[in-house]
């Protein structure tokens, strides 16, 4: 049997069965959904909870290391681009999935405000080493104990959820997640 001949049979048995393969298609976005459910499932919805954002913590950004919080940090953000929501990525300098997704943020980046949070990554020097060697440049708080994380309920990295203009925290996330799927997010926390 040719290629091309059971590539024909295989098109006609996907037409045949459309909507058995949809019901599994239907299965599994349940099943990814239910998952996601359950990973976020202590993320705080609402305003921004906690004293850890209120915490001093080194941030990295425009190439140097200077003293402030998450909380001061989302509300100089909010002041310069009034409006509209930020993005709020937890990872780890450990993190595999982590370091499979960096390009899918540095793209975010680009388009939208967004605040990296670096979790359990050593202190602010190493973490500025490791950023430099695989070219970010974001805007980073280093939480070296991970008290931010805690405070907001992720419990896993790469996390990431949206800060609304009202500075609520909505759409959160863990695990890898496409690009498209971070735009959504930002978009429909409008």
């Amino acid at each position: 049997m040719s290629l091309s001949s059971r590539l024909r049979a295989w098109a006609a048995g996907l037409r045949r069965d459309w909507k058995r393969h949809l019901g599994t298609l239907a299965l599994f976005a349940g099943v990814l959904l239910a998952v996601q459910l359950w990973q976020t499932r202590d993320v705080a919805g609402g305003p921004l909870p906690g004293a850890a954002l209120d915490a001093p913590l080194a941030v990295l950004a425009g190439g140097g290391a200077r003293p402030s919080s998450l909380r001061a940090e989302i509300a100089a953000l909010q002041a310069a681009h009034p409006g509209r929501n930020i993005g709020l990525y937890v990872w780890a300098d450990w993190c595999p999935i982590c370091k499979t997704i960096q390009g899918t943020v540095n793209g975010l980046t680009q388009d939208h405000p967004v605040i990296t949070v670096a979790m359990q990554s050593g202190p602010p020097e190493k973490v500025s080493r490791y950023m430099a060697s695989r070219g970010l440049a974001w805007h980073t708080v280093v939480d070296p104990q991970s008290a931010i994380p805690g405070a907001l309920g992720f419990g896993a990295v790469p996390a990431f959820a949206v800060i609304t203009p009202t500075g609520e925290l909505r759409w959160p996330t863990v695990g890898l997640t496409s690009g498209w799927g971070l735009r959504v997010r930002l978009w429909l926390a409008r």
